[in-house]
């Protein structure tokens, strides 16, 4: 069960940042016993491999606070951050030990997909509620939010990692907010359609 939660966070932190919960995982596999990569994964603690995640991470935290310019990167990012919610989830032999099933182990790509549509959902979430702040704060939100979003990534990938049992607190809390930003986002189409006169 806690390599399932473990595999959960990953996904949702991968939402949010694609290459966060891959560095962390890539370093952790490297410098610790917390992680141990199963195989065919090793490439994820390639030194190489995490230079490359890092310069992407770098591009990512810097395009992402730019107003308008977020939007465009998360167009591009819909296939990004599903893909590493895969891997991140099946990296940390979550899929393979979830309730120790051996139909998981022998169905890797249940894994796959569990990650794929857990960053999925985050990420839609994200696309949906980033216009929304830009154009209520006239883009001065932008950088914040993306900074709490970095921040979020990060603090969720060490809870799936330490202290896993945290990571269904951490999805509730996830919900609650996506429920107020779609709630926000209706109100505000409610008003606009109020404003141009229609029912």
């Amino acid at each position: 069960m806690l390599a399932a939660l473990t595999g959960m966070g990953l996904s949702t932190a991968a939402g949010l940042n694609a290459y966060i919960p891959l560095l962390v995982v890539g370093v952790l596999a490297n410098f610790t016993d917390t992680v141990k990569l199963p195989d065919g994964y090793s490439w994820l603690s390639d030194w190489g491999v995490l230079a490359v995640i890092a310069v992407l991470l770098v591009a990512e935290m810097v395009l992402d606070k730019v107003p308008a310019v977020d939007s465009v990167n998360d167009a591009i990012q819909t296939v990004v951050r599903p893909a590493s919610g895969g891997v991140v989830f099946s990296a940390t032999s979550a899929a393979a030990e979830f309730e120790n099933s051996t139909w998981m182990t022998e169905h890797p790509w249940v894994g796959w997909l569990l990650g794929i549509g857990l960053a999925l959902v985050v990420h839609t979430i994200k696309t949906v509620a980033r216009p929304v702040v830009n154009v209520s704060t006239a883009g001065t939100g932008a950088p914040v939010v993306s900074a709490a979003e970095d921040a979020g990534a990060f603090g969720m990938s060490l809870i799936a990692i330490f202290l896993p049992v945290l990571v269904i607190l951490a999805l509730l809390l996830l919900a609650a907010l996506a429920w107020w930003v779609l709630r926000r986002v209706r109100r505000r189409r409610a008003r606009k359609r109020a404003a141009r006169g229609h029912p």
